[in-house]
């Protein structure tokens, strides 16, 4: 038994397709997640509106977890003031309530905000898989047009779906300007 690297399931990262247009690459992106392909990526170099939706990109939870980070920061900042005011340290300062709700409001707010803040952008790092300094897409010396003019569909090889054969007759019948193979 060897003990070298792991051995790679699948030769290949997947197969690409790039298309002029943002209409081309639309109806093609349509026609990918019609035939069956779940495992698909999409890349343009502006927006494309329904791109998204057509290769079936579900809406992340990114706005979910900012509310429950903002809600536990004004949870933390109410708890916290309200413990200080009535049990760590109460100060009766010229007759004022030991407790009183309203001085509460504004580091309320603020913790709501940091805490909310945080959250969206820790859990959007996670919920994208980020950092990820490298991506096989970039070993395709075509995709380097991504960022200008051009705009690619990528059927990663783990789709159950995928057989190199078939997936690449299949993205020929989309009439793409080229095809490429991604390596790892």
């Amino acid at each position: 038994m060897s003990h070298g690297a792991p051995v790679n399931v699948h030769p290949v990262y997947g197969l690409m397709a790039e298309f002029d247009t943002p209409t081309d690459v639309l109806l093609a992106a349509k026609k990918v997640y019609a035939e069956g392909y779940r495992r698909i990526d999409a890349y343009s170099p502006q927006p494309v509106h329904g791109l998204a939706e057509a290769i079936g990109f579900e809406k992340n939870r990114v706005a979910f977890v900012c509310l429950v980070g903002g809600l536990l920061g004004l949870l933390t900042a109410y708890a916290l003031q309200v413990w200080i005011n009535l049990v760590a340290y109460p100060l009766n300062i010229g007759g004022r309530p030991l407790y009183s709700w309203p001085s509460f409001v504004i580091v309320c707010f603020e913790l709501t905000i940091l805490f909310g803040g945080l959250s969206a952008a820790i859990g959007m790092f996670a919920m994208n898989g980020l950092p990820l300094p490298y991506h096989p897409v970039f070993n395709v010396p075509q995709f380097a047009a991504a960022s200008r003019d051009r705009f690619f569909i990528c059927i990663e090889s783990v789709d159950p779906k995928f057989e190199m054969a078939a997936t690449r007759s299949f993205l020929e019948s989309l009439s793409p300007e080229s095809i490429a193979e991604v390596p790892y």
